[in-house]
């Protein structure tokens, strides 16, 4: 099969795979139906973080299984399935108590590579969510982004406690953050700030529900939401990006008993102990546990009540995967679906 490789910076391609087989009895194989690049994919690609020698890339998938191993007993040949960016068995005490990401047994998707024809899920009952039946091809898109950027921005405005009668603030204007905006307003929040500076997502901002845009950034950035707010801060912020700017942004942007959900993939983050303790604001984020929220998510998709799908604006075959990366890494693109 076909399947993406990063073998160093700058230096993505495609090639010739192994076909994917069960190895465990709890495996399953599927067809890859469509597959993305994903923001914390550039961070290898731009050398912040380390590869040793070429490695699989993806960890977003949705598809229909060709194969189960002997212990599948929820998960059938033919069905059309979503799955999590971490593989979970869904039954361990972590896993009953809503976090699958941090399951006893989990497997990231990453280490496996889901950028390619075909792919090995391992705990395949506990990972993936069957649709009712085969997919109208429209909906795909958002089915796509239901196993990983929309269950993460949905638990990042969950982890931040958006709701009614909040202030909500999203730092980050990548997918995540744009599917946090439309997860703060399913939630039913009064008032939701994008942090953008793009006009194309502020576009998309504003069709999932943002009612206000703040361009600035940083300390400027952290004024205007105090100013918005009657110097108080918001009640809720979403951290979408990862960066220290932007986690110290968010922390600042929180008033005092407020909750900062911050869901951005860290690098050489450390925040000041003493300016937390006095901020006085609950901090709750990580992996996103993606399996917790994909049987409502797929529900919503399904019924076409949101549509998280925009935030691909740029469709590739997996054979243009290189493009797709630069085109996110040059910000031409907000997220690029890869068809296999």
């Amino acid at each position: 099969m076909r399947g993406v490789v990063l073998n160093a910076p700058d230096d993505v391609y495609v090639e010739e795979r192994d076909d994917p087989r069960i190895v465990e009895p709890t495996d399953a194989v599927i067809r890859v139906a469509a597959t993305c690049v994903c923001g914390s994919d550039l961070w290898p690609y731009r050398g912040v973080e380390k590869i040793d020698g070429p490695a699989p890339m993806g960890h977003e998938y949705v598809g229909v299984v060709e194969e189960v191993g002997d212990q599948v007993t929820t998960i059938r040949p033919g069905q059309f399935v979503v799955g999590s960016f971490f593989a979970s068995d869904n039954t361990c005490e972590i896993c009953r108590a809503g976090y699958p990401s941090s399951c006893v047994n989990r497997v990231l998707m990453g280490t496996i590579g889901t950028q390619s024809q075909r792919a090995r899920i391992p705990l395949a009952d506990g990972t993936l969510v069957a649709t009712p039946e085969p997919p109208p091809a429209d909906l795909v898109p958002s089915l796509l982004a239901a196993s990983d950027v929309l269950g993460t921005g949905w638990f990042g405005a969950v982890a931040a406690a958006a709701g009614p009668g909040k202030t909500v603030a999203v730092v980050g204007d990548g997918a995540v953050g744009l599917c946090a905006v439309l997860a703060a307003t399913r939630l039913g929040a009064e008032r939701i700030v994008a942090m953008s500076r793009h006009q194309d997502r502020q576009n998309l901002a504003r069709e999932f529900g943002a009612t206000d845009i703040v361009t600035e950034r940083g300390a400027e950035g952290v004024a205007r939401i105090k100013d918005m707010t009657g110097g108080l801060g918001a009640h809720s912020v979403i951290e979408a990006v990862g960066t220290l700017e932007s986690m110290t942004q968010a922390i600042r942007s929180t008033r005092p008993g407020g909750h900062v959900g911050f869901v951005g993939l860290a690098h050489d983050v450390q925040l000041p102990v003493e300016e937390l303790f006095y901020a006085q604001v609950h901090l709750h984020g990580g992996p996103a546990p993606v399996r917790r929220f994909l049987p409502e998510l797929i529900e919503l998709i399904w019924n076409r009540e949101i549509d998280p799908g925009k935030v691909f604006d740029l469709t590739l075959p997996l054979e243009q995967a290189a493009e797709a990366y630069r085109a996110m890494n040059e910000r031409r693109a907000i997220k690029a679906l890869l068809t296999p």
